[in-house]
């Protein structure tokens, strides 16, 4: 990291009031998650792309919701890493702060966080396919598969958006509005190419947005962002945090 671009990131961050972070499968990778895609996806011969559809929980609820509560397995005991920690504290540090994430698997709300739009929903969360209704289940293995609702008897599918489903229109005009009028976004662990997620740091650069992008590798985004940090969100927004502390000292 130069130390010329993180005191430039500090002195800008410390006179911003409004932060938004957009985060992707790279910061939860750090902790352990696996993506759950590719080779990490292949469970009984199955891919995720075949099983994280409609279709699939249509034709066989049991078997979706076995793999389900696998991965529920696999996730329940990760932790929040040290860049889930950061975002979580700056929430007591900036006037207006939130956390809009691609990520499924609750770390950020896990690590403190409060003000989060989750935009593909959310592994811990089951909806009733007939009400609609969202509870927060978190029993581990599941007690029945598939679950049904308490109230209606009907089929409780995963709170989770699946391949050929759009989003819910709610969650992306938060999603949009916070991009929109923040004035620095974190772009972390994302590839941006997955829209509409990919589109919301453009529009945050267009409403006048500092953009401070932290991956591993360069994507898309990179020439457009104002700052990019090539590394582990873990290891860089403590980094950042440590010299943002300091600089806000009363």
């Amino acid at each position: 990291m130069g130390e010329y671009q993180v005191e430039e990131v500090v002195e800008f961050l410390a006179g911003a009031g409004r932060v938004a972070v957009l985060t992707g499968a790279g910061i939860s990778a750090e902790s352990g998650v696996p993506t759950f895609r590719g080779k990490d996806g292949l469970w009984k011969q199955h891919k995720a792309e075949t099983l994280a559809t409609p279709e699939a929980f249509e034709r066989d609820p049991k078997l979706v919701w076995e793999w389900y509560d696998w991965r529920r397995g696999l996730i329940a005991p990760v932790e929040p890493n040290a860049g889930h920690r950061v975002i979580a504290g700056w929430e007591r540090l900036f006037g207006e702060m939130a956390v809009i994430t691609q990520n499924v698997d609750g770390l950020h709300a896990k690590a403190g966080s409060q003000n989060v739009v989750e935009l593909h929903g959310n592994i811990w969360k089951l909806r009733c396919t007939r009400e609609g209704t969202v509870e927060e289940v978190r029993d581990n293995p599941l007690p029945h598969i598939p679950p049904v609702c308490p109230n209606c008897g009907s089929f409780l599918r995963p709170h989770i958006v699946w391949f050929g489903e759009s989003l819910d229109p709610v969650v992306l005009d938060r999603a949009t509005d916070l991009s929109e009028s923040c004035q620095v976004m974190f772009v972390i662990g994302t590839s941006a190419v997955v829209h509409p997620a990919a589109s919301l740091p453009y529009a945050a650069a267009r409403a006048g947005a500092k953009i401070i992008e932290v991956n591993l590798e360069p994507t898309s985004l990179t020439p457009h962002a104002n700052f990019f940090f090539p590394g582990k969100a873990g290891e860089i927004l403590p980094v950042l945090d440590r010299q943002l502390r300091e600089w806000t000292k009363p």
